[in-house]
């Protein structure tokens, strides 16, 4: 594992249950501004042990493409409380901004 995967993965690791982060949060706080990739691919090798499901698209979108992964992705996110729009979208309200962002 890389340390830009070590990194990305401890920055999800740290996101608070009911809220989601984006891709590109995710990887500017790992220190990688235009880095959204880098996340999908450190979840995709080394995300066992994360919140991966707290990991959305910068829309609110649910970032699986496939639909059983996206109906995992949702009832996760819906058991911990988070609501989504008319659209599937998670709210505004719940979105999460690592502090490194901000």
């Amino acid at each position: 594992m890389s340390p830009l995967q070590r990194r990305i993965l401890a920055v999800v690791a740290r996101s608070p249950r009911g809220r989601v982060a984006g891709y590109g949060a995710i990887a500017a706080a790992a220190g990688n501004p235009r880095g959204a990739r880098a996340v999908v691919w450190a979840l995709r090798i080394d995300g066992v042990g994360v919140p991966w499901h707290r990991v959305v698209r910068r829309d609110g979108s649910i970032g699986l493409p496939d639909a059983d992964g996206g109906a995992l992705q949702r009832r996760l996110l819906s058991e911990e409380g988070v609501e989504f729009d008319v659209a599937g979208r998670v709210v505004a309200e719940q979105r999460w901004i690592p502090p490194e962002v901000m």
